[in-house]
């Protein structure tokens, strides 16, 4: 998989990727994550990517012009499946939609910034768009981040236990359920019995339970329509 990622604050991109799971996902192979500079595009002679909107109003609107021309530049080379803008006006991330990029070959990420993008880039370019959350950012690269991080995990190879991502909460519609390690005892805060007996069908239907009541205690948003 390669995802590229257009950004006016490159540095910002930095240290997600260069890290733990994303760095070894790179140096083995499994995905190539492309980080670009929006005013490398840029025909303005201060490189400016940000102009005044119409009708008034505060704040700066990202133009045209440089996110075009990038677009335009990375799609001569490749195909890509989905071309994504960050926005707190997009369809809120769920894990469905980071299994479905997953199984993609190449896409690309805008990172909006200032009041946002120029609505043509919208309308002309962009296949997807999506919100981290119900709150707004200083801009778009944070969730790039984050779309990133979650997408690229479910790559088989990525994780060094496959099963890992697919007992993640969200997977089968519930949280996931608690997990415990040594020491059994610590205080007198016992493990649950149950994950000692190696009994795999009691283990299992525990895990399962304890998902349910989690789920229905803290999102009970995702039982709606069971």
């Amino acid at each position: 998989m390669r995802i590229d990622i257009l950004t006016v604050l490159p540095k910002l991109l930095e240290s997600p990727f260069n890290d733990s799971i994303m760095k070894r996902a790179q140096e083995n192979g499994h995905v190539e994550i492309h980080v670009h500079n929006i005013r490398d595009y840029s025909t303005h002679r201060q490189k400016s990517v940000d102009d005044y909107q119409y009708g008034g109003g505060a704040g700066m609107v990202m133009t045209i012009q440089p996110i075009a021309d990038c677009i335009e530049a990375l799609k001569k080379e490749r195909a890509y499946d989905e071309i994504i803008y960050m926005t707190p006006d997009g369809e809120i991330l769920e894990q469905v939609t980071c299994n479905a990029l997953s199984m993609v070959d190449n896409i690309i990420i805008l990172c909006g910034h200032y009041k946002g993008v120029d609505q043509r880039i919208r309308d002309i370019y962009i296949t997807k768009e999506i919100s981290i959350g119900s709150y707004v950012l200083s801009g778009g690269e944070l969730g790039a981040a984050v779309l990133t991080d979650a997408v690229v995990r479910l790559i088989p190879g990525v994780l060094n236990d496959e099963t890992s991502a697919l007992s993640d909460s969200f997977q089968d519609g519930l949280l996931a359920p608690p997990v415990y390690t040594r020491p059994e005892d610590y205080e007198g805060h016992k493990v649950p019995d149950v994950l000692l007996s190696g009994h795999e069908a009691k283990i299992e239907a525990w895990r399962n339970e304890q998902s349910l009541k989690r789920t229905k205690e803290r999102r009970p948003d995702l039982l709606e329509g069971e």
